[in-house]
């Protein structure tokens, strides 16, 4: 069992840079709530607070094991995560706002080669240096406006794990199973009846459409 499997427990990680720093946010503002608040049934399962990621360590902003989303995202989800109970489903989340500061350090470790501690596990048949431009990371994201999601069914099969960077991810990948080709249709379909969209290179990341206002922002996660 990992200290991530606990939605809002604060990651006391050596090294770890949190806390108030000059020039970045600090508190989120109004309109973002935390998820267990809205959706207490939706399991958080926040890989970027830990080390169970493809840089392989906590990411700066990330100081809690914790989801943050707009306010009309996180009741989305909810009704997204009723809707799955009533078929014998729950969703875990695995990433949802993120701070502006961690894919600067996403950045940062694209362009250092000799950084391939979890290239077997992640991106096992790619360089990393190319993840930006095939679309995998993105430099300008839709997490840090709030409205973003990386989600899946609790205990499914969906061909390949969250963040592997890798044809198979693509949504509608012909090589996996079945199974997995159907637990993907369910995901998506449960999504888009409550107004969110697949990124197609990635089958666990779903967008709310809709909404006024967005902006990046770079508060830390708490």
């Amino acid at each position: 069992m990992k200290e991530t499997d606990f939605p809002g427990v604060t990651l006391m990680t050596p090294g770890a840079k949190c806390g108030a720093q000059a020039g970045l946010e600090v508190e989120p503002p109004p309109d973002f709530v935390r998820l267990a608040d809205i959706a207490p049934h939706i399991r958080q399962d926040m890989r970027y607070a830990g080390s169970e990621n493809f840089l392989g360590r906590p990411v700066p902003g990330y100081c809690a094991a914790q989801c943050w989303l707009r306010r009309e995202v996180a009741e989305a989800l909810a009704a997204v995560e009723k809707d799955a109970q009533a078929a014998g489903l729950s969703l875990v989340v695995y990433d949802c706002y993120r701070p502006q500061r961690a894919t600067r350090a996403f950045i940062a470790w694209a362009a250092d080669p000799s950084d391939q501690a979890r290239k077997g596990v992640y991106y096992p048949h790619l360089d990393k240096a190319a993840l930006f431009d095939l679309g995998y990371i993105a430099r300008e994201s839709a997490h840090s406006t709030g409205i973003a999601v990386d989600l899946a069914l609790v205990g499914l099969d969906f061909g390949t794990p969250f963040d592997l960077f890798d044809a198979a991810s693509g949504t509608h990948d012909p090589g996996i199973s079945e199974a997995a080709k159907q637990n993907r249709a369910t995901l998506i379909s449960l999504m888009q009846r409550h107004g969110f969209v697949n990124f197609d290179k990635e089958w666990w990341h779903f967008t709310l459409e809709g909404l006024d206002n967005v902006r990046p922002l770079d508060f830390e996660v708490r």
